[in-house]
């Protein structure tokens, strides 16, 4: 049986093990820096049975009826599944079996990647932001920004370039269907390319990777947090572990794969431009005893250079902002600049 490494961040970072390598270890347990304080775990009595996010039928996207089914879950829960998008089953399945390749490759190739790859294109990580967190993160995760196709060719790891690229010009095609339906229910026209580039210039696919866990109970895959995204788009695999925070903001969800559904939430940035009306709510991820689960969240985020407020639209007929003006570049940096913590980082934006 191996121990865990002297210098733990040391062996997880610098040397882009991961929690892969340490789950690799076969541990009795997990070491005490992954331990979260017992009010900080999942409590079992706090999950709502029977109740989960409604799921919409997006064939027929253009119908008032469906529209009007987004726009309430939007605003209800922040969270809803979709099925019939129209991205096919193949580059869905390629795209997770390329994701454990990549994640199978032996640490030296991912240091190298790690090391050899400008941030703003690829970005190979572990936990959340190991060294602002006091408690980590049982997570290891890789982010590709969808750039321009020479920098895409040139830095995205060959291992899963050509699958990630396939699965982004099918689901670009989805998410301007999505942010159409959500600006026209916020009084806006038209997605013209100008509010196309604010809300969904700087995308990001994101693999997580979630490594079997000797102590599932005591950590925390991922910590409670609400995206700082436009909207996510999320692939789930068939393992599942995903939950959203109830309207009572005290209970939680379960949010279960189905087959051939996409999850989608409303980031901050929507409920900052809605002036609220949309809901970008809490949600966590908790780890599996026995299997490896991956999930693949598209970030549609604003340019760093967008400032961001509530949309004149939503203000015309009287209403009182309830967010300022803030540059998209600074409220990104606050939210990696410490642990997740629910909903802390709008605070940021707040009158």
């Amino acid at each position: 049986m191996n121990s865990t490494p002297t210098n733990l961040i040391d062996f997880l970072v610098n040397q882009a093990n991961g929690v892969k390598g340490l789950a690799d270890l076969n541990l009795p347990s997990v070491p005490p820096q992954y331990t979260q304080p017992l009010q900080a775990r999942l409590d079992p009595t706090k999950i709502v049975p029977q109740e989960s996010i409604p799921i919409i039928d997006f064939s027929n996207w253009d119908d008032p009826d469906v529209q009007d089914s987004i726009f309430d879950a939007a605003t209800k829960w922040g969270f809803f599944q979709v099925v019939n998008h129209e991205i096919p089953f193949k580059v869905v399945d390629d795209l997770k079996a390329a994701v454990h390749s990549f994640f199978e490759l032996p640490a030296e190739e991912k240091k190298c990647l790690k090391e050899n790859s400008p941030p703003e294109v690829v970005r190979l990580a572990t936990s959340f932001s190991p060294h602002a967190e006091s408690v980590l993160e049982w997570k290891d995760y890789l982010q590709l920004v969808y750039a321009s196709e020479e920098k895409i060719r040139a830095y995205w790891p060959a291992i899963c370039r050509d699958q990630a690229l396939e699965y982004m010009k099918h689901a670009e095609a989805l998410i301007r269907k999505l942010l159409k339906v959500l600006l026209k229910k916020l009084n806006v026209k038209e997605l013209d390319k100008e509010r196309e580039q604010t809300l969904m210039g700087a995308m990001i696919l994101a693999f997580n990777y979630y490594p079997a866990c000797p102590d599932p109970e005591v950590v925390a895959g991922v910590g409670p947090h609400s995206d700082i995204s436009s909207i996510t788009v999320l692939l789930q695999d068939d393992i599942g572990g995903l939950y959203v925070r109830g309207s009572d903001g005290d209970s939680w969800i379960y949010v279960p794969p189905v087959e051939g559904a996409l999850v989608i939430n409303i980031g901050d940035v929507l409920q900052i431009m809605s002036n609220g009306r949309y809901k970008s709510i809490e949600h966590r991820v908790v780890a599996n005893r026995s299997k490896t689960r991956i999930s693949l969240p598209i970030f549609v985020n604003p340019p760093p250079d967008t400032v961001i407020g509530p949309l004149s639209e939503v203000l015309e007929n009287g209403d009182e902002p309830k967010y300022k003006q803030v540059l998209y570049s600074d409220y990104f940096k606050y939210f990696f600049s410490k642990p997740h913590d629910g909903k802390k980082t709008i605070e940021f934006a707040m009158i």
